[in-house]
């Protein structure tokens, strides 16, 4: 497929803007109690992007002091029920297909002409990537317009969050089409669980002014952005594992980004209908674990 000249622009634009300071500017007002402005800012956003106020809890823009308060705001519980049963896997967000299917050894799909490094993906360490060696892997994008917290697709016991600092380009379609590796070289926030299925792995992926990833368990992992990858391992048995139930919170961004999944080989398969670009919604049917299919 060809690349307009104005797409070309785009995409050089992503190349030479400071996309990390940006993102701290954005960073601060987005935290910030501005008062009129925040308020100004927010029912701007609403608009531009078509957000459906009345699913959320609070469903007036003043009920949010900060734009972060709102962009992380809570959905009602009742529209986003958990439809995944018994052996089912659910949708971890809202969102949109960007790629799935097979993991090939260790090269994952990313868009025609394109795909990366699972085990750079995952932080670099091989005894995490060997484990999704030929396995599945699904990759969901969240549009501004989303709700952006972040569920369990399955029960889990957290075995290991790792921390990888990189590059914040935009991963929106166009970004995704013609910036090589673009996950594996964004920063990014690895957690790989037990769980019913398997070994999994969940990688939030940071992009341009992206403000805050965050986990239930840790609180914000990033901001501050460090230089170095750092691994935290966690115990998965005993009053001190962190276990989540399909459903669960696990996570959040501050302003959109992309969520991307991995499974072992042979764990799962996805729900047939799955497509790049099918909507995704969170609780929904995503996959059925081949054991429970079998």
């Amino acid at each position: 497929m060809s690349v307009s000249t104005s797409d070309k622009i785009k995409i050089a634009a992503q190349y030479a803007t400071p996309k990390h300071l940006l993102s701290r500017l954005v960073g601060r007002f987005a935290a910030a109690r501005a008062g009129i402005f925040t308020q100004l800012f927010i029912k701007w956003f609403i608009k531009q992007y078509g957000i459906d106020m009345s699913e959320a809890i609070e469903e007036h823009p003043s009920a949010y002091k900060t734009f972060n308060a709102f962009f992380t705001r809570r959905l009602k519980p009742e529209l986003r029920p958990l439809i995944a049963a018994e052996g089912e896997l659910a949708h971890p967000v809202d969102g949109a297909v960007s790629q799935l299917g097979q993991i090939n050894e260790d090269r994952v799909f990313q868009a025609k002409g394109h795909d990366y490094s699972l085990q750079e993906l995952l932080g670099g360490e091989a005894q995490d990537a060997s484990q999704f060696i030929d396995g599945d892997f699904a990759t969901i994008y969240l549009a501004p317009k989303d709700y952006h917290r972040i569920h369990m697709p399955c029960d889990g016991v957290l075995k290991k969050m790792t921390y990888i600092p990189g590059d914040l380009f935009s991963v929106n379609p166009l970004t995704a089409a013609n910036v090589p590796n673009l996950f594996a070289r964004n920063e990014r926030v690895v957690a790989i669980f037990d769980t019913e299925v398997g070994p999994m792995a969940m990688v939030l992926v940071g992009a341009t002014i992206v403000a805050s990833i965050g986990t239930v368990w840790s609180g914000t992992v990033t901001p501050p952005r460090g230089g170095r990858v750092q691994s935290w391992s966690y115990p998965t048995s005993g009053p001190e594992a962190i276990r989540l139930n399909k459903g669960e919170e696990m996570g959040h961004f501050k302003l959109g980004s992309t969520v991307v999944l991995a499974f072992a080989k042979d764990a799962i398969t996805f729900e047939e209908s799955l497509k790049p670009r099918s909507v995704t919604r969170m609780g929904q049917i995503m996959a059925v674990c081949k054991e429970a299919n079998s």
